[in-house]
C-alpha cells in the first residue's frame, strides 16, 4: 500500500507541472486549445506503448463496457483545457487549490457511495473533518 500512495503522491505534483507547462506552451503558440491537443497526442502516444508492453488485449472488452465511463474522457479534456486556459490568468496555485477542493468534494461522494464501482467508505464526522481541514490546508497556502 504504502508503494501506491508514493505513486498517487508523484501523480499529484504531476498536476499542477502539467498546469503550468501546458499553460506556459499555450501561451507560447498562442492557442490553449492547440496546447492541449498536443498534450492529449502525447498522452495517447504514451498510453499506446504502455498498452502495447501491458498487453492489448483489453481492447476487446471496450465494446461492452457501459458507454457512460467513456465520459471520463471529456473530464480530462475539460481539466487540461480550462486549467491551460485559465492557468495563466489566475494563477497555478489558485487554479490547483480550486482544483483539489472539487477533487475532495467529488472523492468524497464517490467513496461515501460507492459510485462507479468504487470501494465504499462512509462519510461519518471524522472523515468530514479530515477532508475539511485539508481544504483549509489548501486554502491557507494561498493566501499571501
Amino acid at each position: 500500500m504504502a508503494q501506491y500512495a508514493v505513486i498517487m503522491l508523484i501523480a499529484g505534483i504531476g498536476i499542477p507541472v502539467l498546469a503550468a507547462m501546458n499553460a506556459a506552451l499555450g501561451r507560447h503558440v498562442g492557442s490553449p486549445a492547440a496546447a492541449a491537443t498536443v498534450l492529449f497526442v502525447v498522452a495517447f502516444a504514451s498510453s499506446l506503448v504502455v498498452m502495447i508492453v501491458t498487453g492489448p488485449h483489453a481492447l476487446a472488452r471496450f465494446a461492452s463496457a457501459p458507454k457512460h465511463l467513456f465520459l471520463a474522457g471529456s473530464l480530462i479534456a475539460f481539466y487540461v483545457l480550462t486549467i491551460t486556459f485559465i492557468a495563466p490568468h489566475f494563477g497555478i496555485g489558485n487554479a490547483v487549490f480550486f482544483v483539489l477542493l472539487g477533487q475532495l468534494i467529488s472523492a468524497a461522494a464517490i467513496d461515501h457511495f460507492g459510485l462507479f464501482g468504487a470501494q465504499v467508505s462512509p462519510l461519518g464526522l471524522t472523515r468530514a473533518g479530515g477532508i475539511a481541514l485539508m481544504a483549509a490546508g489548501v486554502w491557507l497556502t494561498q493566501q499571501v
